[in-house]
C-alpha cells in the first residue's frame, strides 16, 4: 500500500470515528438535558399538586367523609388537568385499595408499578415507561388523608422528546453521508498533495540509481519534507562528486597501466630483437658491439624506469620524519650538481632565494628540486636560463622553477602530474624520459602538505610553483 493511501485511509478512519463520536455525544447530551428538564417539570408539577392537596387536608379532616374527599380530589384534578390540557399531561388518583378516584389516562395503565415499591409518605418517585410506542414520565407520591392513603400519579407524555432524538439522528446520518463524501474528495487531493514531494524524491532517486547523477529534487517548501529534499540534494551532490572522483581515479589508473605497458614494450622489443639477432648471427665484432650497446642502453632505461616507479610507490605510503632546514641552504647544496647538468645543455642556472626555515625531509626536497630543474632543462634550448626562486607570500613559502622553453599547452596542464603522462612524447623520449618526474614531485609535495601549481604558455616558458603552508613551518608530520 502506498504512503498516500495509508494517509488517506487512516485520516478517513480517524475522521469517521471522531466526527461520529462527537456528534453522538452532542445529540445524547442534548437529549438527556431535555429529558432531565421534563422530569424536573414533572416532579415540580407533582409537588404542586401535593401542595394543593396538603392545603385542603385540614378541611377534609373536619368533614371526614369519603365521598367528600373524592369530590374535592376530583375537583382539584379536573382543575389541574384543565389548566394543563395542552401539555399532554395525565393525572391518576387511587386509594389504598386500588380503586380509581380520578384519571384522565387514555392508554392502558401499567399493572406493574415498580415505583410504588417502598414508597413513603412525602416522597416522590419517578420512572420512564414506553407504552404503545409512546414514552411517559410517571411521578408518584402518597398522601395520607384521614388515615387513608391516596396514590397520586402525575404523568407527562415525552414522546416528542424521543422522537426529536430520532429526527436528530436521521438528520445526522444525512449530514454524515454528505460530509463524509466531501471529506473523501478533499482528503484524496490533500494526501496526494502531501506525498507528491515524496514521489519526486522517489523519481529522482530512481533516475540517480540509473546513472543520472546530475538529477536533483526541485522543492521550494520549508517544511520537514523540504529539509529532507535539501539534504537529499546535498547527498546526491556528494555522491556525484565521489563518483566523478572515482571515475577520474579509474581513468588515471587505466592511463597508468596503458602508459606503463607502452613504456615497457619499446625497450623490451629492442632487447628481445637484438638478443635474437646476436643468437642467430655469426660473430661480427662491430655488429655485436652495436647490438650490445642497444641492449645495454635499453636495459638502463628499464632500470631507470623501475627505480622511478619504486620511488613513486614508496612515496605513496611514506611516513616522514621532518626536521627543520633552511630552503636556501638546501638549494645551495645542489648548485654545483645542477650547474654541471645544465652545462651539457648550455643553459644557465640562476638562483634567487629568500631565507625560509621549514620542516622538511631534505633528500626528498632535493629530489623534487632536481626533477623540476631536469624538466626545465629538457624544455629549454641552448643559451636560455632556468631560474630557481624562493620567497614569502603572506604566511606561505613559495618555491618556483622558471624556464623560457617550449611551454605546455593548456589542454595538458591539468594532467602533467599523472604518472607516465607526457605532453610532448617525442621530446620526452629523446631525453630518455618516462613521464614520472613531475608525478614524483607531486607526491613529495603532497607528503609535505604543499600544493603544486603550473603556469605555462607555449613558446614562452613554464613556471612550476610549490606552495608550502604554515603547517610545514610548525613541524607537522604526515
Amino acid at each position: 500500500m502506498k504512503f498516500w493511501q495509508k494517509i488517506y485511509l487512516i485520516s478517513i478512519l480517524v475522521f469517521f470515528v471522531i466526527f461520529n463520536a462527537a456528534s453522538i455525544m452532542v445529540i445524547e447530551r442534548s437529549h438527556n438535558k431535555v429529558v432531565s428538564q421534563e422530569m424536573n417539570n414533572a416532579l415540580s408539577q407533582n409537588m404542586s399538586i401535593h401542595s394543593s392537596v396538603d392545603a385542603i387536608v385540614p378541611i377534609l379532616r373536619i368533614y371526614d367523609s369519603v365521598d367528600y374527599e373524592k369530590t374535592v380530589l376530583t375537583n382539584i384534578a379536573n382543575e389541574f388537568v384543565g389548566r394543563n390540557s395542552d401539555q399532554l399531561v395525565y393525572l391518576d388518583i387511587r386509594n389504598d385499595a386500588g380503586d380509581t378516584i380520578f384519571t384522565n389516562v387514555d392508554f392502558k395503565f401499567p399493572e406493574d408499578r415498580k415505583e410504588l415499591d417502598g414508597l413513603l409518605e412525602n416522597e416522590i418517585k419517578y420512572i420512564v415507561r414506553d407504552i404503545d410506542k409512546r414514552t411517559f414520565v410517571f411521578t408518584t407520591n402518597i398522601v395520607d388523608i384521614n388515615h387513608k392513603k391516596y396514590v397520586f400519579t402525575y404523568i407527562k407524555d415525552i414522546t416528542a422528546v424521543y422522537k426529536d432524538r430520532i429526527d436528530q439522528y436521521q438528520f445526522f446520518v444525512q449530514v454524515d453521508v454528505a460530509v463524509f463524501a466531501l471529506y473523501l474528495i478533499i482528503m484524496y487531493f490533500v494526501s496526494k498533495g502531501l506525498t507528491r514531494p515524496i514521489d519526486r524524491l522517489n523519481d529522482t532517486a530512481r533516475r540517480i540509481s540509473k546513472g543520472e547523477f546530475s538529477e536533483r529534487v526541485r522543492l521550494k517548501s520549508k517544511d520537514e519534507i523540504g529539509v529532507l529534499a535539501n539534504n537529499f540534494n546535498e547527498m546526491a551532490s556528494v555522491v556525484e562528486d565521489k563518483i566523478n572522483e572515482l571515475e577520474q581515479i579509474n581513468e588515471g589508473k587505466q592511463r597508468f597501466i596503458n602508459n606503463f605497458t607502452h613504456e615497457l614494450k619499446t625497450p623490451l622489443t629492442s632487447i628481445i630483437g637484438y638478443a635474437n639477432f646476436l643468437r642467430t648471427t655469426k660473430y661480427n665484432e662491430e655488429l655485436f658491439v652495436d647490438a650490445l650497446d642497444v641492449i645495454y642502453s635499453e636495459g638502463k632505461r628499464l632500470e631507470s624506469l623501475s627505480l622511478k616507479l619504486m620511488d613513486l610507490i614508496l612515496l605513496q605510503g611514506e611516513q616522514l620524519e621532518l626536521t627543520e632546514h633552511d630552503m636556501c641552504k638546501v638549494i645551495g647544496e645542489m648548485k654545483s650538481a645542477l650547474r654541471m647538468k645544465a652545462k651539457d645543455k648550455q643553459v644557465l642556472i640562476v638562483t634567487d632565494c629568500e631565507a625560509g626555515k621549514l620542516f622538511l625531509e631534505k633528500d626528498l626536497i632535493k629530489t623534487l628540486i632536481f626533477n623540476l630543474v631536469d624538466n626545465a632543462l629538457k624544455a629549454s634550448t641552448p643559451e636560455q636560463q632556468v631560474t630557481i626562486r624562493t620567497y614569502w607570500m603572506d604566511d606561505d613559502y613559495i618555491l618556483e622553477v622558471i624556464d623560457k622553453g617550449v611551454g605546455i599547452a593548456k589542454e595538458h596542464q591539468d594532467k602533467i602530474f599523472e604518472p607516465f603522462y607526457m605532453a610532448d612524447k617525442a621530446r620526452t623520449k629523446s631525453n630518455n624520459g618516462a613521464g614520472l618526474g613531475l608525478a614524483i614531485c607531486h607526491s613529495v609535495a603532497t607528503l609535505h602538505h604543499a600544493v603544486m601549481e603550473v603556469t605555462s604558455e607555449e613558446n614562452v616558458g613554464t613556471t612550476i610553483r610549490v606552495i608550502f603552508s604554515p603547517f610545514v613551518r610548525k613541524g607537522g608530520t604526515n
